[in-house]
Formats: C-alpha cells, structure tokens, sequence
C-alpha cells in the first residue's frame, strides 16, 4: 500500500488519481471513475470530485493509495 500526504481539508478523487500516479492525466482518472473501476474505502465510487479525506484509501488498477493529510 501506497500513501500520498496532501495539505487542506481534502482532495478531490480525481486530482488524487493524477497526483498518486495512479493516472496520467486528469482527463484519464475522469474515464477511470466513470467508467467504476475506482473505489473509494472499498465502495465503486462514481463521483470524479469525491472529496477524499485523512484515512480513507482508494483503490484504482490493482494499486491501493492511503490517504493522509501532511
């Protein structure tokens, strides 16, 4: 498992997908979400600007990302 720090209150899931690595670009975690293949605490998540917070994991393309605020 994977841990990415970010600063604020939160991050929106698709811009944690393209700052993990998970996806290149934004516009590729935006077809990864809509398409159910991101899952957000173990749940498909659908929403591209999920607010992702201090414990939660996401998972996307077989890598598993723990979140936590820096």
């Amino acid at each position: 498992m994977e841990t990415l720090e970010f600063s604020g209150d939160y991050i929106e899931l698709n811009k944690l997908l393209k700052a993990s690595g998970l996806c290149e670009t934004g516009g590729m975690a935006k077809i990864e979400i809509e398409n159910g293949l991101v899952s957000v605490d173990g749940t498909v998540e659908y929403r591209k600007r999920c607010k992702i917070r201090n414990g939660q994991t996401v998972e996307c393309g077989g890598r598993t990302i723990k979140v936590k605020k820096g």
